[in-house]
């Protein structure tokens, strides 16, 4: 990919649509308002409150990164969205109980005025909740340009001058890559004769890159991680990325297993299981669901620790992962972990960890920053996959036949680095010899 030579400026109005306007979409439009206010701030956010290092150490070069790449301002983002349900944002976000009664009242008038497009549904994809604001076509394909049409009119009738559209729907059955994904066109026909292996996050997708609009896919659904339209994406020139949103326990394996590997301590098991108690757990309880989202948090460890290369402290390491719908917890994700690892002579030590999070406290600067350089990221004429952006995702999208980094640090240090890139800055190495000369 050629260095930009010019990103064009942030000028007007850049248009939020959201796929799924539940607990993860209201809580952050609400986050974004309330720091608009100035009620709140946007903690989580590297757009919003990280700085980036130019320069070597002793030049004391540390700026934020939205004085230094031209970001969208909060004040420019307008919100739109589908969803199943019929519910304004402040209903929604009043429902899944995630930001607190006070919190609420200082944006209900604002959230009181999103209201969310008829959703396009497949139960065969989503079978344990129903809704009743549900697109109607004869097929696929007419409901993917019933999107399109969607997407235009929210265009103009906010009047933006630019669109990033970021899926925050649920967990789709599991499927894998098929013929009918191969091709743009083998996609259009599959649409057409409603072939099972198209699924309702796809159809956003499709719709999204074929009106230049860039996508990021906050699920573990395949979506737009299939040749047809990553080759969309290439020939509309629209930027890309994905899958599922890295919030709380694969966080911290992405944290932790990178110090064990490391220090070359070994690994005999992982065991990882959740409860949670909003939509999110209800669509899992379903085994296709938990399938697809199971494909995703079980990647990491491979990766990050490559058995392959360290047969003695990795070869035979068992990784299990587990997730329980518990209605009382709501929101409120606990993760527990059971580590068993060895060092010194292979003796055996024990790591827990119990983290009580809030899911979708950890995942909206995640939709806040994905949207923001997304846009940054076309705006600058970079099209596709950006890999650049894994740092925020469970499962990142990666060429064909690359494999993915997951390490944290690596990701940070990448994205850090593509963004010096863009501006014309030295790359970060950390090297530092010449400190010493």
């Amino acid at each position: 990919m050629e260095k930009p030579s010019k990103i064009a400026p942030a000028k007007g109005k850049l248009g939020v649509l959201l796929p799924g306007m539940g607990a993860v979409s209201t809580t952050f439009m609400a986050g974004v308002e309330l720091v608009r206010k100035g009620k709140s701030q946007p903690v989580g956010s590297l757009t919003q409150m990280g700085t980036i290092r130019l320069g070597k150490r002793t030049e004391g070069r540390s700026p934020l990164i939205h004085n230094f790449v031209p970001l969208a301002e909060l004040k420019d983002l307008t919100f739109g969205g589908w969803d199943i349900f019929k519910d304004n944002a402040y209903q929604s976000a009043a429902n899944a109980g995630v930001l607190n009664p006070q919190d609420l009242e200082k944006v209900k008038p604002f959230l009181s005025t999103i209201k969310p497009m008829k959703a396009a549904f497949d139960h065969d994809f989503v079978k344990l909740i129903d809704g009743p604001n549900i697109k109607k076509g004869k097929n696929k394909y007419e409901l993917a340009v019933q999107i399109k049409g969607d997407i235009e009119n929210f265009r103009k009738a906010s009047r933006v001058s630019r669109l990033v559209t970021c899926w925050c729907g649920s967990t789709e059955s599991f499927v894998k890559p098929e013929e009918v994904h191969s091709t743009p066109e083998k996609f259009i026909e599959a649409m057409k004769a409603n072939h099972p292996a198209i699924a309702p996050s796809m159809l956003y997708a499709w719709a999204s890159v074929t009106s230049g609009v860039p996508y990021a896919n906050g699920s573990p659904n395949l979506s737009v991680d299939i040749p047809a339209i990553q080759q969309l994406a290439h020939d509309h020139n629209v930027a890309i990325c994905g899958k599922d949103f890295k919030t709380g326990q694969t966080l911290l394996k992405t944290v932790l297993a990178p110090a064990f590997k490391a220090r070359m301590l070994g690994l005999d098991g992982w065991f990882s299981t959740n409860i949670l108690g909003n939509r999110d757990g209800e669509v899992l309880e379903d085994p296709g669901s938990f399938k697809t989202k199971e494909e995703s948090k079980l990647s990491v460890l491979e990766y990050i620790l490559q058995p392959q290369l360290y047969p003695q402290l990795y070869g035979k390491m068992h990784h299990k992962v587990r997730i329980n719908y518990y209605p009382p917890r709501g929101d409120n994700k606990e993760g527990w972990d059971n580590i068993d690892i060895f060092g010194w002579l292979g003796y055996p030590m024990q790591i827990k960890v119990d983290f009580l999070c809030r899911d979708s406290i950890l995942a909206a600067p995640i939709v806040l920053d994905l949207v923001l350089f997304l846009d940054l990221a076309q705006r600058a004429g970079m099209r596709g996959i950006q890999e650049w952006l894994s740092f925020y995702f469970k499962s990142p999208m990666t060429a064909p036949g690359l494999y993915p980094e997951h390490d944290l640090f690596i990701q940070s240090m990448k994205l850090k680095n593509t963004l010096r890139w863009m501006k014309g800055e030295d790359l970060i190495t950390h090297l530092g010899q010449e400190y010493y000369d």
